[in-house]
């Protein structure tokens, strides 16, 4: 059975749940108010630079896997004659 002392716990605990729960939305409400959209310069610019770094790491990783390919293909080779 729970002590008097524990169930004081949970009937405060929850006698509190609405005012924690509306100063959680107010401080949620506040931030929200400091967010603003990105202008259409960043989008622009933050999009090409995603693109360019995309284009980078596709081409690096398509040498180094024609690199290690040509590589296992040549072990095989030598260890099949």
């Amino acid at each position: 059975m729970a002590s008097v002392a524990e169930e004081t716990g949970i009937v405060a605990s929850f006698k509190s749940w609405p005012d924690r729960t509306r100063s959680f939305y107010n401080d949620v409400r506040n931030e929200m108010r400091k967010v603003t959209a990105p202008s259409w310069k960043e989008v622009r610019a933050t999009t090409a630079v995603v693109v360019i770094t995309v284009f980078i790491f596709g081409l690096y990783f398509f040498l180094i896997d024609n690199v290690i390919q040509k590589g296992v293909t040549y072990l095989f080779n030598y260890f099949k004659h």
